[in-house]
């Protein structure tokens, strides 16, 4: 009986042990600081790949760069030295104009849009990231865009010269456009860079704003809505085709619900976030007549560039669009 008992008990450890060795652990590398809502997202999202296979792929988060900074991600995810991760995808529109299809000032500038736009062309871009060794799990857009200075604007007139933090090439035409000083400068840096003078106006989310306490540094905040930018989370797909087909299925079932849940805090946050930037005494007002028009028109000068660039394409993306 003993010796009974004690093979029993071999052979359960032996099952443990088989079952540990077969158990997985994804790094997720992240830009955004933890408190952060696409951070907090993505920690859920890990949460519910990691229960929902019962620890045989566990999903850790790093935010706020800890792993890899924001501009390495893409390339640590694609090269393998990182099996998943989130990045600002339209930072790589340098890459490929695809990438920057939700960046197109003035094109889509509400929740619904948004969604009618990454529609359209979510299928084109997840088939470039197929090119790149990725896989496409989910993304999250931000709060639609805004203006922040350290001044009165009225009109364009008034940026030139302005150092401006630009994060994509949307941006840096923007500052190019209107005569600003385009600086290049990560999520994870910008409190930094605002506080010694590398940069004094950036376009982005009231989210971002709240995160950097950009009230430190700068004084105004133009509600100019240009645009909804997205974060995309993708999967290396050497390490993703190496998963068995149900933990796959996992996979894009807590990826679609983090879609989901995310867009929905996006928007539920964003009047908060305007709210946090007047109560620490920015000034958040919408822009006046004169440089509405003139944002707008640089609108229409980035989509036709956008379309030129994209090709077939990219035209496909807008007319399906703009068909909805």
């Amino acid at each position: 009986m003993r010796r009974l008992t004690t093979l029993l008990a071999t052979a359960a450890m032996a099952t443990v042990a088989a079952g540990a060795a077969h158990a997985q652990k994804w790094d997720m590398p992240m830009a955004y600081p933890a408190t952060n809502f696409h951070s907090e997202n993505g920690a859920t999202f890990a949460k519910c790949v990691t229960d929902g296979s019962g620890g045989a792929l566990e999903i850790v988060t790093h935010p706020g760069g800890a792993l890899f900074a924001g501009n390495d991600i893409k390339r640590a995810v694609q090269t393998g030295q990182a099996p998943i991760g989130e990045r600002l995808l339209s930072a790589h529109a340098n890459e490929n104009p695809l990438f920057g299809v939700d960046s197109i000032p003035f094109l889509a500038t509400s929740y619904e849009d948004s969604a009618k736009l990454w529609d359209a062309a979510q299928d084109k871009v997840k088939d470039v990231l197929d090119s790149q060794n990725l896989v496409y799990v989910y993304s999250v857009p931000w709060p639609p865009q805004g203006l922040y200075v350290k001044k009165d604007v009225n009109s364009v007139a008034d940026l030139e010269g302005v150092k401006f933090r630009a994060y994509n090439a949307a941006t840096a035409r923007i500052a190019e456009l209107a005569g600003m000083v385009p600086v290049q400068i990560e999520a994870a840096e910008l409190s930094q860079a605002l506080a010694t003078g590398v940069a004094d106006s950036f376009i982005s989310s009231g989210s971002t704003g709240v995160d950097s306490k950009v009230w430190e540094s700068l004084t105004h905040f133009y509600n100019v809505q240009a645009w909804l930018p997205r974060n995309a989370v993708f999967a290396n797909k050497d390490a993703f085709d190496a998963l068995d087909e149900d933990t796959q299925k996992l996979v894009m079932e807590c990826g679609a619900k983090a879609a989901a849940d995310g867009t929905a805090k996006s928007e539920e946050l964003t009047a908060g976030y305007l709210k946090t930037l007047a109560e620490n005494g920015m000034t958040v007002a919408p822009p006046g007549d004169e440089l509405k028009e003139e944002l707008a028109g640089f609108g229409e000068t980035m989509t036709g560039e956008w379309i030129e660039a994209a090709g077939e394409n990219g035209k496909a993306i807008i007319d399906a669009y703009k068909a909805q």
